[in-house]
This record gives C-alpha cells, structure tokens and sequence, in this order.
C-alpha cells in the first residue's frame, strides 16, 4: 500500500489526467526534503492587521480568492529577484489599511532554483498570515515565442507571465494589481485598487507621452506603412507594465493574452523592438490605456538598461517607487555602494542571513490553503 501523502499526490495527479482544463489546480504542497536553508535567510515580518472601517468577508467560498472584499495583487516570485519582491510585499503589508484583506497571487518559474515548493514555504515563514496561492509558470507556454533583447534579464520567461494571468488566476478574480519585483509601495493600495477604467478600458497604468515614442520600435516596423498604422486612430503614450490595474474579465473576453502573442511571433520573424516584454504591450495598449497618477509609479529609478546609474525623483508626490532599469537597491547596498534612493527601500528588507534560526526548517508548516496551479501551455 503506498503512503498516505504519496497516495494523494497519485490520486491528484490522476485527476489532472481526467479533467485537463488549463490548469491542474488542487495539488497540496508538502514539505521538502532538499536542503533549501540558503534561502531561508529571512526575518519574519511584524504582525499586520486590519483597521477600522475594513470590509468584512462577503463569503465563506471553498477558495479564498474569491472573497469580493478582497484586494489582488500579482507578482512573480523567483530566486534572481526574491529578495526585491519580498521587500515589496512587506511594503504593501505596512502601508495597507487592511493588510489582511490583501490576496497575493505569486507566478514562479517551473524550473528556478528555488522550486515553488520551497518558495511557499518560505513566503509562509516571513509572512505567516498572507493571503496568497503560488502557480507555476510553465515555460514552454512562451519560450518559443521570446526574442533577444537589450539586456539578458529581459529574456527570462516569467517578464511573460503577465501576459497569462488572465488564464492563470482564478475566474472569480476579476480585477489585479500587477506589480513587478523590484518596486515598494509607500501609500494604500487600495487607493490604486479603486481607480476605475473607464470606457471599457482593460488596463490601467501611469502614461508618459512626453517620452519619445518612437525609440520602441524599430526602423523596420516605422517604415512598414501596415505595421506602423496599428497607431493611426490612437494618439499611443509610452507606459511601464511594471505597475498595472488589469480587468481580467474584459482581458479574458477580448483574448488580449492572444493578441500579444501575434506581436511576439512576427517579433520571431521581423525585428520591428529590441526591449523584452514590453513593446508587445504597447503595440495593443498604447492610446488605450486608463491614465493613473504618476504618484503610482515613480520609475526608472535603476538606470537605464545598459548602465544602472543613479537617479532621481521626478516632481511630485509618491505612492510607489520603482527601480526599473539595470540597477537593484539589493545589489547596490550589498555592494556599498548605494544610490541615494536606494535607502528609501532598505527599510523593507528583510533579508537577514545572520539572524537564521532553527526553527524556521523544523517547524511544522501547514499548506491547508495554500495551492499550487499549472499554467496552461495550448494557450
């Protein structure tokens, strides 16, 4: 008779054979056996609860996510840049007037080196009382559709898994927050939660249409009169898809996630941009975009692509600050070798090697509702 934990990984997997939707969903995650305790190098975060005048749960569903009270964000999660997006949700969680009414959504690569397993666990150890559900990002849904880019980072898959959250996440989930990585948010979020998009717009961002537009795309797609008026009925403005309300039910209806797939694949056959993930965004959203406060994404603040020099805050006030670009705060501090803003994120770091305890790899870690779901690859 086989074990009772490996009798109910068989009788799971069994059950993902016989109905395949796009995703195999109620896998239950149990403890590893790996040695992992080099990313087990983290402070657990203070208790964060909610305050006067938050909502109450509206339902009692088998899957928390689908809670209507309840605020969604998506990230990635993955070895190269963990330690940027649990400083970001730690800044979500203390900024928040109802950090318990905050679901987080985490995509993590199918084959990082830290396995999504191990990721949940130790997503579960810094935060004991998060909301969140981890999915595995198949890569093969888009590894063949990406083309070379500026800068090898952009390459790598999960920049991708954006494009699929539509199918990834639950249907009940109509509407997320996308944020990348190596942000930390200073304001509510629920303030950028209750911007609407208007007009049945399908997402909403900060838009920059000083910047010079043109310099997404190359030559050969300008020059082409059939590519280049995609633009014609739009006056298009360059935004960064690091920071993003999506209506997932518009997304959904309209197979946007398809839309970008026809780019990335004449991208495979025509050089028409050079810059990752995001000129496929651009070519269906740009000029059709729900404009949000540039409070919300205070970007660039990594450099350019090529070499990560310091900058700047642009005018105003600030609600999120974004280090897109070459530059890290992580690895600059590390380095000591800091910008100036890079303090302003230090304070969200937990990463604290010298304070590993014991503990944290003998605890009995309970996963009774945390799931772990497969993107789809016919997509």
């Amino acid at each position: 008779m086989l074990p009772l934990r490996l009798s109910a990984v068989v009788s799971s997997l069994i059950l993902c054979f016989l109905f395949p939707p796009f995703f195999c969903l109620g896998i239950r995650s149990f403890p590893t056996t790996e040695d992992d305790s080099a990313f087990f190098q983290y402070a657990e975060a203070p208790e964060y609860r909610n305050g006067a005048g938050c909502p109450v749960s509206l339902t009692r569903n088998a899957l928390p996510s689908c809670d209507p009270s309840l605020v969604h964000i998506a990230m990635t999660l993955d070895s190269g840049y963990l330690r940027g997006s649990i400083a970001a949700v730690h800044s979500v969680l203390r900024h928040s007037s109802c950090p318990e009414s905050v679901f987080f959504h985490f995509v993590a690569a199918e084959f990082d080196p830290a396995s999504p397993r191990v990721l949940t666990r130790l997503v579960r150890s810094i935060f004991p009382s998060l909301n969140f559900k981890v999915y595995i990002f198949r890569e093969d849904t888009v590894i063949n559709l990406i083309s070379s880019s500026i800068r090898q980072a952009l390459e790598n898959p999960l920049n991708y898994a954006r494009n699929y959250l539509g199918d990834m996440l639950d249907t009940c989930v109509d509407r997320v927050i996308y944020l990348d990585s190596d942000v930390v948010v200073v304001d509510d979020v629920r303030k950028l939660w209750r911007v609407p998009l208007a007009d049945a717009r399908v997402i909403g961002a900060p838009e920059y249409c000083h910047a010079n537009f043109t310099k997404y795309f190359t030559d050969e797609f300008w020059n082409d009169p059939l590519l280049s008026r995609v633009f014609a009925s739009r006056k298009p403005c360059y935004f960064n898809t690091g920071v993003m309300v999506m209506d997932l039910v518009r997304w959904r209806e309209g197979n946007y996630r398809k839309r970008i797939e026809n780019w990335m694949e004449l991208q495979r056959k025509k050089r028409i941009y050079e810059l990752g993930s995001l000129p496929p965004f651009l070519l269906v959203f740009a000029g059709n975009v729900e404009a949000i406060d540039h409070r919300w994404n205070q970007h660039g603040l990594g450099g350019d692509n090529v070499n990560g020099v310091c900058r700047s805050l642009h005018p105003g006030p600030v609600s999120l600050l974004h280090w897109s670009g070459k530059g890290k705060p992580w690895v600059r501090l590390d380095e000591k070798k800091p910008c100036p803003l890079d303090r302003l994120w230090e304070p969200y770091d937990l990463y604290k090697p010298k304070q590993v305890r014991d503990r944290v790899r003998d605890q009995n870690w309970g996963f009774s509702s945390i799931w772990v779901g497969y993107a789809h690859d016919l997509l």
